[in-house]
């Protein structure tokens, strides 16, 4: 890092779902904030088994491994300047099932890019990638 700081790196992935122009977010219970759905890796599991496990514990569906598609990788710092840096790896995927909050998630919503600064600086990068794509509305 340029302030010669060591950071912890946060490795995770995330499933990119958009429906009408507005992108899937989902907020932890007892959590303020929400992210786009995902979470971090367990052991040596790739990408692909990463997001089909957390996208089936975080909002009940199962993803269709075979239209997993990569968007776009992410890095940026979360929270004050001591924060661990968070890279976020983004798919894309169709999946079978009703989507619906776990055990683990409080509240999924849909947000537009007015819904920016509701989500963590790595998931604002998205956003704007997404909105300069014609994506999000």
């Amino acid at each position: 890092m340029a302030d010669g700081r060591v950071r912890q790196l946060i490795d995770t992935v995330a499933w990119v779902r958009i429906e009408e122009g507005c992108i899937l977010c989902a907020r932890p219970r007892g959590k303020g904030v929400f992210y786009i759905p995902g979470g971090k890796r367990e052991g040596a599991e790739t990408d692909l088994q990463t997001l089909l496990r957390e996208i089936e514990e975080e909002l009940t569906v199962a993803l269709l491994p075979e239209t997993a598609a990569h968007v776009g990788t992410y890095e940026a710092v979360h929270g004050p300047t001591d924060g661990a840096l968070v890279r976020m790896s983004c798919y894309t995927a169709d999946y079978r099932g009703t989507l619906a909050a776990s055990s683990e998630i409080e509240e999924v919503a849909w947000f537009s890019y007015a819904d920016r600064a509701l989500v963590p600086p790595v998931d604002q990068l998205l956003f704007d990638d997404l909105v300069h794509a014609g994506l999000l509305r």
